[in-house]
């Protein structure tokens, strides 16, 4: 059984050794998300350290996606810090270990942090996904709109340079 929920910054220091196994895995499979390969379960735990920091302070939702008890996927919704965007939230690091994929993880992730994102007063939902990947079709088919592509935007983990899309929401 899958349960998708928020975690507080508690059960996020908790859940490390699942995160930053996901991380590592989404990485060393070619996800273009910060990091560079080599990438180790171990390298990831500051990151995690950070979003739960974030998740305390109130600046980040961290929802995942669990079965039997073990996080296998997860998205954040980073709220936009500047005083002329309280309607704005980005969505970041949408991951789904390897082993979940083809379960419907990251079109349930990412309904729960629409719902989340809509019930703290947001309406336009951002993000960027590295171009010509999986996940820019899952957004295409969520609904999501594009907005353009600027090119050379990011690295793959083996260095190669990755055009990045971004696209936006509206919602509730």
């Amino acid at each position: 059984m899958t349960t998708i929920r928020l975690l507080t910054e508690a059960e996020t220091l908790k859940a490390l050794p699942d995160l930053c196994e996901i991380l590592s895995d989404c990485v060393n499979d070619g996800a273009s998300v910060g990091f560079m390969e080599p990438y180790q379960p171990s390298d990831a735990k500051p990151f995690w350290q950070g979003v739960a920091r974030a998740v305390g302070t109130g600046n980040v939702l961290l929802i995942v996606a669990e079965i039997e008890g073990r996080v296998v996927g997860t998205v954040q919704v980073g709220f936009a810090a500047m005083p002329n965007q309280p309607h704005r939230a980005d969505i970041k690091k949408l991951l789904v270990h390897t082993d979940n994929r083809g379960l419907g993880l990251a079109r349930k992730l990412m309904a729960f942090a629409e719902r989340e994102a809509a019930r703290n007063r947001k309406t336009l939902l951002v993000l960027d996904t590295a171009t010509g990947e999986p996940a820019e079709a899952i957004y295409e088919k969520l609904g999501w709109i594009r907005a353009g592509i600027v090119p050379d935007y990011a690295l793959f983990p083996d260095g190669r340079f990755c055009d990045t899309t971004i696209f936006y929401k509206r919602i509730a």
